[in-house]
């Protein structure tokens, strides 16, 4: 791996005792749990991604890993300020290709990116929602899920038609990623029939 993806774990070692950027439990086990399974989303990134989106960032797994090692230009949104804080000096000190966004996912100012990506930040369904304005025509997401993977699935095409691509995890055989392309939300109400216009009859006809 590289040395950058190194200086950013220990960032986030050296930062997490002051704004608990991941639990104590798993400091022990950063690289494989949290940085390894963050590259898990590489071999799927569609060929030529130049720029994408990750939403609710939080320590930059899996957006900053991300950058970092494809060199695609991340947007990272988290609404946490200190998160946000620590992204940004993150990104400087290793040079990563990010900019970071301290607010909202919902009213985030930024053109939507043919890749958007998301980790343990919401059920599927919600999870959409959220992604769907910032996801360009013809773009495709990219979001790690655990044991409840098709009980989201299930749920989330009450709502949503997409076509999705599950791969199993490298690293957890509970886990999968799910590759999310032509998302389109589901109109829960049918289209209204406009009402026939019978014309009026002539005057002569009336009965």
């Amino acid at each position: 791996m590289s040395a950058r993806l190194r200086q950013f774990a220990a960032l986030v070692e050296t930062w997490s005792a002051r704004i608990n950027l991941v639990s104590k439990r798993d400091l022990s086990v950063l690289w494989p749990r949290h940085v390894e399974d963050s590259l898990a989303l590489a071999p799927h990134i569609p060929a030529g991604t130049a720029r994408a989106i990750d939403l609710g960032s939080g320590a930059g797994f899996p957006g900053m890993v991300l950058a970092i090692e494809t060199g695609i230009a991340f947007t990272l949104i988290e609404s946490d300020t200190r998160k946000a804080i620590f992204l940004r000096e993150a990104a400087r000190l290793t040079g990563a290709p990010v900019t970071v966004i301290n607010g909202r996912i919902e009213g985030a100012p930024v053109e939507p990116a043919p890749l958007v990506t998301a980790r343990a930040l919401a059920p599927l369904p919600q999870l959409l929602g959220l992604a769907a304005p910032h996801l360009a025509p013809g773009g495709v997401c990219l979001f790690p899920k655990g044991r409840d993977a098709q009980v989201e699935l299930t749920a989330a095409r009450r709502l949503w038609q997409m076509e999705v691509a599950q791969y199993a995890s490298p690293l957890d055989a509970a886990s999968c990623l799910l590759k999310i392309s032509e998302l389109r939300h589901v109109d829960a109400r049918p289209a209204e029939t406009p009402p026939r216009d019978r014309g009026r009859q002539p005057e002569g006809r009336r009965r």
